[in-house]
């Protein structure tokens, strides 16, 4: 993985007047799995369709094995695709569509039998030759799909969605079918997702993309764990952000005024003054509070205190409820901001009214950039 397959440099696109992308620069790396991953409109299919060849840019280049291909017609470039709806021709067999693009090029048909019979093993559909689409599964099409688009060896396969339309149990098996043909064959996977599980579960990169430019490109563990603005907190995972006031740094864990009380945050790679207004992401699952309420903040401030929690905030529990197996605590601090808190287990003994000291230990929030205009 350590060549550039896939380059775009400058790349923007408009849409009647309305700006798709702007200025994207992006290196992809040979036998990477990487993840466009954002909201619907953000631009995510448009830059799919711009490296299939299917639109053309406003301006900008497109490089694919160091080839300048920005202006090369998509049956010129070795790139492939595979779409939501699967788009299987509903009058060929499995094998046939399978093998259709093999057809085009003209190879022999016992070259065209043995590709056909390795791919439906790598996919697991043998003995399903002679189906027709119609008599499959959801799940059993999208693999045809993959197939016949896996089945001309291309440099790079791109993914809009792939799985949008299965169901949660079946969409799972197929992100763990997806990544391990990815990793045996070696190609170069270009996946869209708006589903934030399905990118941290399946990629070696992720980029995550809004209003038609990358807000952060990195692994899943820098994506989830230090995102670099609050659009990406909040968007990957479930994080809170909350503005704070620098009151002192030492030696890189500076410590925050909050409406309440005080917290801290280790510091990566930001000029924080004392005084400087700074905003803190900090994941629902990394925030600490207590099993029971206390009649005072004095009170749940001593509790905290015997808990080793030193540095917590005073807030009232306005909700909690069970959810995707987790309990979730909705929380509202002195000043009117929510903040969710939540941890394995279907219940506590807190009581919607209670006043609780929270916290969380500095390494497990990171300060971020403002990003979202409406914040």
């Amino acid at each position: 993985m350590s060549n550039i397959i896939l380059k775009l440099e400058n790349i923007s696109k408009s849409f009647d007047g309305v700006q798709a992308l702007k200025d994207i620069n992006l290196e992809v790396k040979e036998g990477e799995f990487l993840t466009l991953l954002g909201p619907s409109g953000c631009g995510k299919t448009t830059m799919l369709r711009i490296i299939a060849g299917m639109e053309q840019t406003d301006s900008g280049r497109i490089f694919l094995n160091t080839k300048n291909v920005t202006n090369e017609p998509a049956n010129n470039r070795d790139v492939n695709m595979v779409f939501q709806n699967y788009a299987l021709f509903p009058h060929m067999t499995v094998s046939q569509n399978i093998g259709y693009g093999l057809k085009i090029d003209k190879l022999p048909k016992n070259q065209i039998r043995e590709k056909v019979a390795e791919m439906l093993k790598m996919v697991r559909l043998e003995g399903y030759e002679k189906r027709m689409p119609n008599e499959l599964s959801g799940g059993q099409k999208q693999r045809v799909a993959i197939a016949r688009a896996l089945v001309k060896n291309p440099k790079v396969l791109l993914l809009d969605e792939p799985l949008g339309a299965l169901d949660l149990q079946l969409r799972r098996q197929m992100q763990i079918e997806l990544k391990s043909i990815q990793e045996r064959m070696g190609i170069t996977f270009i996946y869209i997702t708006h589903d934030q599980e399905e990118a941290l579960n399946m990629s070696d990169r992720i980029a995550v993309m809004r209003a038609g430019g990358f807000s952060q490109i990195g692994t899943p563990e820098e994506i989830y764990s230090r995102p670099k603005t609050d659009f990406v907190a909040r968007f990957v995972g479930e994080a809170n952000v909350l503005k704070a006031q620098a009151i002192e740094n030492d030696h890189g864990i500076l410590k925050v005024k909050i409406k309440g009380g005080t917290a801290k945050v280790f510091v990566r790679g930001k000029d924080v003054n004392p005084g400087d207004m700074v905003n803190i992401a900090v994941r629902s699952d990394s925030i600490y509070f207590p099993e029971e309420g206390s009649e005072s903040c004095m009170e749940a401030a001593l509790q905290a205190e015997e808990d080793n929690m030193s540095d917590t905030f005073c807030v009232e529990v306005k909700d909690k409820h069970f959810t995707a197996g987790m309990l979730r605590i909705v929380l509202e601090t002195d000043d009117g901001k929510t903040i969710i808190a939540s941890r394995h287990g279907i219940d506590s003994n807190l009581s919607v009214g209670d006043r609780i000291h929270i916290g969380w230990e500095p390494a497990n929030a990171v300060i971020v950039d403002e990003e979202e205009s409406d914040e």
